[in-house]
């Protein structure tokens, strides 16, 4: 279903305050931190880069897990940080040392807002059609559109961090839709959970352009400087929203609105068939690389949405 989705307003006054204050509340990871830092400096190799995610055990384990997975398909073994980077890439292994660090850092948020087990299925789920997507269109590196549809509601969690009683009013209206949470959150705090997603992610040092990605993942034609990289986690999300495993809420939607100029800025001829190509590709890799980056809830149960 296509409609014409409004575009985000710019924020002003209070709302940018705000969200700028926000954005900065969560800090990045300290290992990340250096990393950014390090691929910012002349010194920067891929053992340098190795050498400082090998201290942290548990982040070196998910990483060298994820590149040795079929999300990648090497056929050799990559048994070090070092050769991990060497071989996907400082940017990369940056991108996903965030991603998986960030799935971290939130993994001890409270069920009564949200099924956090459901919350982090569909960033999977999103960022792996997002990933697939990228590839057919020849978009470069599209492992960060998976760095992208994973991390693409982050801003929600800082919400129901910093305003769990508004969250709660915003999530009873949407009643599991994501178009409609986005509208409610417009105008219950004049800039939405994709906005602060995209403020939090520049401040975690992530690429302009998929921070740009994120914050417009509901209104892709606003994307300034990624407008294909928003259209792309714009049809992931509607596409994840479908599926059983992949949905937003516990029960999949019937209907998912679209921006009507999505598959266009796309490219991909037959929305359709794509469609269905691209959900059975996220259904192939699913479960291995959920099992990978997210990290198992002590608790799971009692979520709301």
């Amino acid at each position: 279903m296509s409609a014409n989705l409004a575009a985000p307003p710019p924020t002003d006054g209070l709302s940018a305050r705000e969200l700028d204050t926000l954005s900065v509340l969560v800090s990045p990871p300290h290992i990340c931190v250096r990393i950014t830092e390090l691929l910012g400096s002349p010194r920067s190799n891929a053992r340098a880069v190795g050498e400082v995610i090998a201290q942290d055990p548990s982040l070196t384990a998910r990483l060298l897990r994820l590149v040795n997975s079929s999300f990648y398909g090497y056929r050799s073994r990559i048994d070090t940080v070092s050769r991990a980077v060497a071989v996907v890439g400082n940017t990369a292994v940056h991108n996903l040392a965030i991603a998986v660090s960030a799935v971290k850092s939130f993994s001890d948020i409270p069920n009564d807002l949200v099924n956090m087990d459901t919350f982090w299925r569909h960033g999977v789920y999103c960022g792996l059609i997002a990933r697939a997507c990228g590839q057919r269109v020849g978009v470069l590196h599209p492992e960060r559109l998976f760095v992208g549809g994973l991390l693409h509601d982050l801003g929600s969690l800082v919400l129901y961090q910093t305003r769990p009683d508004a969250c709660r009013e915003t999530l009873l209206i949407a009643a599991g839709d994501e178009a409609v949470l986005y509208q409610a959150e417009l105008e219950a705090f004049g800039f939405s959970h994709a906005e602060l997603g995209g403020k939090l992610m520049t401040h975690w040092g992530l690429p302009e352009a998929l921070s740009d990605a994120v914050a417009c993942h509901h209104a892709p034609s606003a994307a300034r400087l990624a407008p294909l990289e928003a259209a792309i986690l714009h049809v992931a999300e509607a596409l994840a929203n479908r599926s059983r495993i992949g949905a937003f809420t516990e029960h999949p939607a019937e209907q998912t609105a679209l921006e009507e100029t999505a598959w266009g800025t796309i490219g991909l001829p037959d929305p359709e068939t794509a469609s269905e190509e691209l959900i059975l590709e996220a259904d192939r890799h699913f479960l291995e690389t959920v099992s990978l980056v997210c990290p198992p809830r002590r608790a799971a149960a009692g979520g709301r949405r």
